[in-house]
Parts: structure tokens; C-alpha cells; sequence
């Protein structure tokens, strides 16, 4: 398979010392493959552990790592944001750093945009290693995001995304902060603006240290109210 131009990869990552290391990695080598120009973003969401000086290690070994530091905590939706809009490269990745995906299915999504053409290739859980309440949760949302839009995806907020750059730098300023939020909005500000998504089926792992954040009632709610009010905005 030919190699990309230019890809830029980031991880949002939030107190995943235990993790995030070994995800770096064990994604370098694929990275390499895919592109004949790349980086590596991290970007520490005000980590209360010691993210931030794995980062910082790995920034120091390897040239084409760069880490963002957000202090205080931001949440999920400002991560997003900041390698985003940090990336250089006219192909975008992220993906989660707790090593519950497969690096080197980005692959599929590679092969996938060019089928289709696609100016953005979202992943989707085959099977997702979560509890069966967060499983709902999900459910749940994509149910309100058909409503309030009408725009029908597999998953939403799978963390695992290839995006043209071009999008990025084209669509309204992208607003979340927490929560799942981001994606929904993402998604339909690029479908709102003419951009092609297309899927595939990505493979999920369980978490093999740390625990997983983002899933609490008050970021839940916080997420719907955002969401309710992009519906009166668009």
C-alpha cells in the first residue's frame, strides 16, 4: 500500500502513565509505514499522575513527538480540540492511549478512504470492551443525535478517527469542552458543511491498567444540554 504524504497522529491522554508509554510505542513503527512525513501528538489533560513525564520522556527520544500540556484539566472535548487544531499534516489520527485499540488497523481506514473517497473514515465498535451500562449510555446517544439531526452513524463517539485536514480548518470552530459531546459535534458541522464520512469496523480491547474517565452523570447530562443547544444553533 502506498504511503500517505504527510500524517499527523495524537493521543488524548489523562492520567495514563500506566499505559500511555507502551500505546507510543507499539504505534511508532506503524506510523512510519503509513506516512513518509509524520508526528506524534500527546495531549496531557492536566494529568494528575505522571503522564506528563512519560510524555516528556518520549518527546525527548523520539524527534517527531510533541507534547501538549493542559493545566488545569480541560476535559476530553479540549483534547480533542488541541491536536486538532496542532496538526500539521494533511491526514489527521486519533485514537485513545490507554492501548484498547489496535494501531495498526489504521490501515483499514487508509484503504477505506481511498475507495471512497472520504473526506473523514470513523471507526466503529465490532465489540466494545466496557461495561454493558456505558454500551447503553451509548446507545442512547446516538438515538438523540438521529433526533436532534438526522444523521445516522454506527458510533459517534468511537475514539478512533481519520480526518483530512482540511476539514478541520473548513468547519464553524468546534465548541466542547467535555464529555462525549465532540464527536456528535464534529461530526455534523462536517456533515453540515458538505464533507464525506465514511465507516469501518475497528476491534477493542480491555483496558489493561488505570481506569477509565469520562462517564459520570454530570458530564452525561452536561453532553445532552450541549447537544440541544447546537440543534437551535445550526
Amino acid at each position: 500500500m502506498d504511503k500517505l504524504k504527510g500524517l499527523s497522529l495524537f493521543f488524548p491522554a489523562y492520567n495514563e502513565e500506566a499505559n500511555l508509554a507502551n500505546t507510543v510505542e507499539k504505534a511508532i513503527p506503524i506510523l512510519k509505514s503509513a506516512a513518509e512525513k509524520y508526528e506524534l501528538l500527546i495531549i496531557n489533560d492536566g494529568s494528575k499522575d505522571k503522564t506528563g513525564e512519560v510524555a516528556e520522556k518520549l518527546a525527548k527520544k523520539y524527534s517527531f513527538v510533541r507534547v501538549i500540556h493542559h493545566n488545569p484539566n480541560r476535559g476530553y472535548g479540549a483534547a480533542i480540540k488541541s491536536g486538532l487544531y496542532a496538526s500539521k499534516y494533511d491526514w489527521i489520527v486519533f485514537t485513545d492511549s490507554d492501548g484498547q485499540f489496535d494501531f495498526s488497523e489504521v490501515n483499514l481506514f487508509i484503504e477505506k478512504q481511498r475507495e471512497t473517497e472520504a473526506d473523514l473514515v470513523i471507526g466503529y465498535y465490532l465489540k466494545r470492551a466496557v461495561p454493558f451500562v456505558r454500551i447503553v449510555g451509548s446507545k442512547l446517544w446516538e438515538v438523540a443525535v438521529f433526533v436532534l439531526f438526522g444523521m445516522k452513524v454506527t458510533d459517534t463517539d468511537c475514539g478512533f478517527k481519520m480526518i483530512k485536514k482540511e476539514v478541520v480548518e473548513k468547519i464553524p470552530k468546534l465548541e466542547a469542552e467535555r464529555g462525549p459531546f465532540i464527536s456528535s459535534e464534529f461530526l455534523i458541522k462536517s456533515k453540515q458543511s458538505g464533507f464525506k464520512i465514511k465507516e469501518v469496523g475497528v476491534h477493542h480491547y480491555p483496558r489493561k491498567a488505570g481506569a477509565a474517565t469520562g462517564a459520570s452523570l454530570k458530564v452525561i447530562f452536561s453532553g445532552l444540554s450541549d447537544l440541544v443547544k447546537l440543534r437551535f444553533k445550526v
